[in-house]
């Protein structure tokens, strides 16, 4: 047993070495030319959606060094989470709290953009690592030709703020704003009529609801739920064009696990067109065996040696 677990750390860094020797980047001239690539057609590229930005050990959550690193294995999109400091700056955390992830503590609204400064990020092992609290600013200064970004948009944080962002970066061609309800979407489309939305629909009443408040199934890409849908759904999503994201974060990431990577493969012929996953490299190893087994390209999506 200590025998195989050597083996298997061996191969994690002569892949992670590999990986840093390229790097897999993503780009768009436009919103027109995302909106393409987001729509749905049996051509559809699928794609990962780095749950939290793809952090491993070493690499925190929501940090352009875990972003720049994940690149390095497979085409993504990085999933990231917005909050807002006491001084309104766009911050980049998932929690409430800084504890889990920095190594500061009480809430993160209690602390100016400056004084968040002060704390280190830490990996999901708890270890500190030497990257700090970055704004959205930043990282989407970062992301232009090499990502598309999915933007969630934590409670309290104004849809205006994230808006106003995305235009000041001019990031529109690989920004994407994640909604969780109609009602969101429909202050997303009303504010950014251009922009492509992640909603939440499970099939045609979800749509029509929201399509009857001013959201265009053209701009929708569906989060489709944290378990794979009915084939229904998925029929009557992609009859609209609409293309599903599942999401594997959790109970099918470790099943993943469990019983073989394959089981991303066969959520992707089985119909979603993008997985948001913690476990970036393995589902990233089998959607790219999906591409190519499908004879699958986009010319948006290029292999560059660093």
């Amino acid at each position: 047993m200590k025998n195989r677990w050597c083996f298997l750390w061996i191969l994690f860094f002569a892949f992670h070495l590999q990986a840093q020797e390229k790097e897999f980047r993503i780009n768009f001239n436009s919103v027109k030319e995302l909106q393409k690539f987001l729509t749905y057609s049996e051509k559809s590229y699928p794609l990962v959606s780095a749950h939290r930005g793809g952090p491993m050990p070493g690499f925190p959550e929501n940090c352009t060094a875990t972003f720049q690193n994940a690149i390095g294995y497979t085409p993504l999109i990085i999933e990231t989470d917005i909050a807002l400091s006491k001084d309104s700056v766009l911050v980049m955390m998932h929690d409430d709290k800084l504890d889990r992830t920095t190594t500061g503590t009480g809430l993160i609204g209690n602390y100016t953009y400056d004084a968040l400064q002060a704390f280190n990020l830490k990996d999901t092992q708890g270890k500190t690592t030497p990257y700090k609290i970055e704004t959205l600013d930043q990282v989407l200064q970062w992301g232009k030709g090499k990502v598309i970004f999915n933007l969630d948009i934590k409670k309290g944080v104004p849809m205006q703020m994230i808006v106003d962002a995305v235009r000041r970066n001019k990031a529109e061609a690989y920004s994407v704003i994640i909604t969780y309800n109609a009602n969101q979407a429909a202050e997303a489309a009303r504010l950014a009529p251009d922009l492509m939305i992640s909603v939440s629909a499970r099939g045609k009443e979800d749509v029509e609801r929201m399509e009857a408040l001013g959201v265009k199934a053209d701009k929708m890409v569906a989060f489709v739920g944290t378990s794979a849908p009915n084939p229904e759904v998925y029929g009557y999503l992609h009859s609209r064009n609409i293309s599903c994201i599942v999401g594997t974060m959790g109970n099918i990431d470790k099943s993943a696990a469990a019983k073989g990577d394959v089981l991303y493969y066969q959520l992707v012929a089985n119909g979603a067109t993008i997985l948001s996953s913690d476990r970036i490299i393995e589902a990233g190893v089998q959607l790219q065996k999906y591409a190519k087994d499908n004879k699958l390209r986009s010319k948006h999506i290029k292999e560059v040696k660093k």
